[in-house]
This record gives structure tokens, C-alpha cells and sequence, in this order.
């Protein structure tokens, strides 16, 4: 029992557990610094001789008075700049006029009063892993609105969350369709296979068939985990007793409400959707025709779509919020509507300390270079002389899991790697877009269970949200939840891999596992 008690006096806040992580970073990077520590490795440059260039990159200490100026003179530019805190800022807005009108309340009861649990959390789980192609904004959207999920399911939202984020982590590395960051790494892919032929093509849909199965596989395996091992573990939540007696009947008022949000939201994703279709009289306007695949036109740094696409996402939430109380008499006046505009704002106050203390444990670990070197010193591992197909692919898949709990950024990480991974793949015979399906597999592995990963900190903040027990949250148990979930992941996707390569069948359209 004293233990019991020693051990709950020292559970650290998730707070001050990123301040020790802080403190560690700079101290290790002094040490690792005044060693001496750097890693060099090959990359292809130039995109029409392709010499390989020999790059080194060395650990930055932070354990100086040079780093400490580093510190003081960029922390708050970085927590401004730190994209989840603006996002999660905006999309709270819409969310919270959903929520508070009650909109999101009668849709969830339609939808899910009379599904069994496990089907419900198989279709947000689907979502969410299909939800890659919108990059990093549906760890904004559907970790809040997963949590609002199962509260009106009368379940503890720490479950939806905890999936939410699990199947959001797997799916980042997993789409069937191509992604802006699938286009990215197309390039690096392309330039490495480029050193040795330089008339290698790859398609946009080179790895849609495993993903297809991927998808399917994941899903059922992160909804099994769910319901079998996490749900039941879960402690009972505690319901306002009113909200518990009372069972939510959907009335007329309530039907015609969502009847207008209907039509005013379609209305808006008519002229959203008018807007992104090139080729159209006055369509178009929120692409980027400086690119060549059409999902860079939507997604690359200069399109208007890319840019403005919180901003959207919020005003179409917005929309349907307001219409519904409008038809539903939920929202009388401009009063009810600026309250309800501010309700999920409310209570945020430690969230944006977390996030605050998040953007600066991760400026600071990526400022000293310890993950750039550790990407490039296990990277190098697949130069080794003697490496046959299978091996290669074992130890690719690995690496990439590895790495990612250091680096979780997929396009600097396969900048580093490919260069490396890519020649040694095609000269034992092995295609480069088999490569890069493994790294993406590998990455979906471990990264949710980086602190590093930007959107971490969401999930982070959500389960302390939503956290009835007096002690914190603790930081490390939050990503212990998510470990049955990699080691089935990986499970899953390194098996996949091996059948596939033995059975021989095309990874997608015009791509296959072999040269």
C-alpha cells in the first residue's frame, strides 16, 4: 500500500514531464555534441547527373550559452507557429456550434441508436484511417469529435480517443488513394531509383492493391484491440445523472433542423467541391497549377485549398451548427450563436499549456540533429555488402520503425533514407516503389508512440480533458496505450509485406515488388 502511494505522489504531470524531456534533450545534446558525434551518408542531388553527394550531418548542442539564445529567442515564434494550436483553435469553433446547438447530438443518436458498439467503432476507426489523404488536419477534427462520439453513446470517451488517434497514427502511412505526402516521397523514390535507370517511371497508383488490403486489415485489427483489450480496461465514467435518466428522443423540430443544416451544408460543399474541379468556367480557384498531380494542386504549401483548408472545414461545421439551431430553435439570436461559437474554447486553459511545452520539446529536439543521425546511422545499415531481397526488406521495415519514434516527419526521413534504401533495393532486384511501401508501413508502426509526432499532443490533451481521475494523466501511459495497437499493426503490415513479396502479386497498378 505504501508503494501504491509513493508511486501515485510521484506520477508526474504530462506538464512536467515535457519539461524533464526538455531538460534531457539539451543535456544529451551537450554530451552527445562534445563527443563528437556525426553520421555521413549518400544522397542523389542532382536530378540530371545523379552523383551521389556525401552529406554529414553532427548533433547541434543546446548545452551552451549559444544554445540557450537559441532557446529564449525562438520559443514563443515557435508556439505561435505550431500548427496544431491554430488548428485545433479554429476547428474548436465550428465543433463547439455542432456540439451546443445540438446538432451533433441528434446526428450521432440517428446514426448510432440502434448499432451495436463494435460497429460503431469500426466505422470511426475506417474513417479515420481513410482520413489520411487530408494529411494532418483529421487528428484535429476526429480526436474531439471520437470523444463526443462515445459520450453520447454512454461510453468513456478515453476509448474513442485512444482509438481515434490509434487508427489516425496506422493510417498516416496507409492510403488507398494518393496523398500529397505520397507525391513527395515519389520524388525522393524516383532520384534514388534514377542512379541506376534513368528511364524508371512510377504511377499514381503504383501502390493502391496492398494498400486496399492494408486499410481492410488495420481496421479490423484496431477495432478488435478496441473493444477486446482497451474498452474493457477502461474505468466506468461517471454521467450527469440527468443526462443519464433522460433518453434522447429525436423530435420534428429536431428533424427539421437537421433537414435545413442538410441542404445549407450541401449547398456549401457544392460550391467548395465547384471550386477544387479544374477545367470548369471560373472553377478551380483554390488549386495550385504549378504542380503536376492533381492532389498537389489541392495540397501543396501554395495552394489556396492547402492554406485555407481549416478555415473551410470550420465555416462548413459552422454552417451546419447554425442551420440545425435555426430549424431546431436552438439558436435564437446572435447571442446564442456567439456562445456557442466560444463553447468548446472553454476550459482549454491547459491544453494550451500542454501544447505550449509540446512545440518546444519538439523545436528543441529537432534543433539538435539527434534524429537526422540516427536516421542516417541505422539507414546506412542497408549498405552492408552481402544483403540479399528478404533481408533488406526485414531490416527496411525495422529501421523505419525505429527511426520514426526520432523523426516522425515522413518527407525529411525518406529524403535521408531513399538515396540509400532505393539503390540497395533495385541491385538485389527489388522495385523502388516496393521501398517506399515498406517504409510507409514501417513508419505507421511507431508513430504513435513519439511524443515528436506533432499531433501527439491532441491526443495528449484530449485524454486530459476528459480525465476524471484526481491524479494527471501521466504522459508515458498515455502512449502505453497505444503499444497493443503497434505491435498488431506491424504484426499485420510486416506480414503482409512477406506474403506479398513471396507470392509475387503487383503492389498496384503498374507497380510490383520486384524490378
Amino acid at each position: 500500500m505504501k508503494k501504491r502511494n509513493l508511486k501515485e505522489r510521484i506520477t508526474l504531470d504530462p506538464i512536467m514531464t515535457l519539461l524533464v524531456l526538455i531538460v534531457l534533450t539539451i543535456v544529451i545534446s551537450g554530451f552527445l555534441s562534445l563527443l563528437g558525434v556525426q553520421v555521413t551518408y549518400n544522397t542523389i542531388t542532382d536530378s540530371v547527373t545523379f552523383n551521389y553527394t556525401q552529406s554529414l550531418v553532427s548533433v547541434e548542442s543546446l548545452f551552451s550559452l549559444s544554445g540557450l539564445k537559441y532557446i529564449f529567442t525562438t520559443t514563443v515564434s515557435n508556439f505561435v507557429s505550431f500548427k496544431p494550436l491554430s488548428s485545433l483553435i479554429i476547428i474548436l469553433i465550428g465543433i463547439g456550434v455542432m456540439e451546443k446547438s445540438g446538432f451533433l447530438k441528434t446526428v450521432i443518436t440517428l446514426l448510432t441508436k440502434k448499432a451495436k458498439k463494435k460497429t460503431v467503432t469500426f466505422w470511426l476507426v475506417f474513417i479515420c484511417v481513410l482520413s489520411s489523404i487530408m494529411g494532418d488536419l483529421p487528428f484535429v477534427v476526429m480526436i474531439p469529435l471520437s470523444a463526443l462520439i462515445f459520450i453520447y453513446g454512454h461510453r468513456n470517451p478515453y476509448i474513442g480517443i485512444i482509438a481515434s488517434f490509434a487508427a489516425l497514427s496506422a493510417g498516416s502511412g496507409i492510403s488507398i488513394l494518393l496523398t500529397s505526402t505520397d507525391s513527395a516521397l515519389m520524388d525522393y523514390t524516383l532520384l534514388g531509383a534514377h542512379a541506376l535507370n534513368a528511364n524508371y517511371t512510377l504511377g499514381t497508383g503504383a501502390f493502391v492493391f496492398i494498400m486496399i488490403v492494408a486499410v481492410i486489415l488495420v481496421t479490423l485489427a484496431i477495432t478488435f484491440i478496441t473493444e477486446n483489450i482497451i474498452a474493457p480496461k477502461m474505468p466506468k465514467y461517471e454521467f450527469p445523472e440527468e443526462e443519464m435518466e433522460e433518453e434522447f428522443t429525436i423530435t420534428k423540430r429536431q428533424l427539421r433542423g437537421l433537414i435545413i443544416a442538410g441542404f445549407a451544408g450541401l449547398l456549401y460543399l457544392l460550391f467548395f467541391i465547384y471550386c477544387i474541379i479544374p477545367g470548369l468556367p471560373l472553377s478551380g480557384a483554390l488549386l495550385d497549377y504549378s504542380q503536376e498531380f492533381y492532389i498537389d494542386k489541392l495540397f501543396s504549401v501554395d495552394s489556396f485549398f492547402s492554406t485555407g483548408f481549416v478555415f473551410v472545414v470550420t465555416m462548413f461545421f459552422v454552417i451546419l451548427g447554425l442551420f440545425y439551431g435555426i430549424g431546431a430553435k436552438t439558436i435564437r439570436n446572435n447571442k446564442d450563436l456567439c456562445d456557442d461559437l466560444g463553447h468548446s474554447l472553454d476550459g482549454i486553459g491547459k491544453t494550451l499549456v500542454i501544447i505550449f511545452f509540446a512545440s518546444t520539446f519538439i523545436s528543441i529536439f529537432k534543433s539538435t540533429n539527434i534524429g537526422e543521425v540516427i536516421t542516417a546511422a541505422l539507414a546506412n545499415i542497408l549498405t552492408i555488402d552481402g544483403l540479399g531481397a528478404f533481408p533488406l526488406i526485414i531490416i527496411l521495415f525495422v529501421i523505419s520503425a525505429i527511426v520514426t519514434i526520432f523523426l516522425p516527419g515522413s518527407t525529411f526521413k525518406w529524403a535521408i533514407m531513399a538515396g540509400i534504401a532505393v539503390p540497395a533495393f533495385m541491385n538485389v532486384g527489388l522495385s523502388p516503389e516496393f521501398a517506399q511501401v515498406i517504409f510507409r508501413f514501417g513508419e505507421s508502426v511507431t508513430v504513435g508512440l513519439t511524443p515528436l509526432a506533432t499531433y501527439y499532443v491532441i491526443y495528449l490533451a484530449y485524454l486530459e480533458k476528459y480525465n476524471q481521475n484526481k491524479k494527471p494523466i501521466n504522459l508515458f501511459k498515455t502512449l502505453r496505450f497505444q503499444v497493443p495497437y503497434s505491435v498488431a499493426v506491424g504484426v499485420i503490415l510486416l506480414g503482409l509485406i512477406i506474403v506479398w513479396y513471396i507470392i509475387g502479386l503487383p503492389i498496384g497498378i503498374g507497380g510490383s515488388t520486384t524490378i
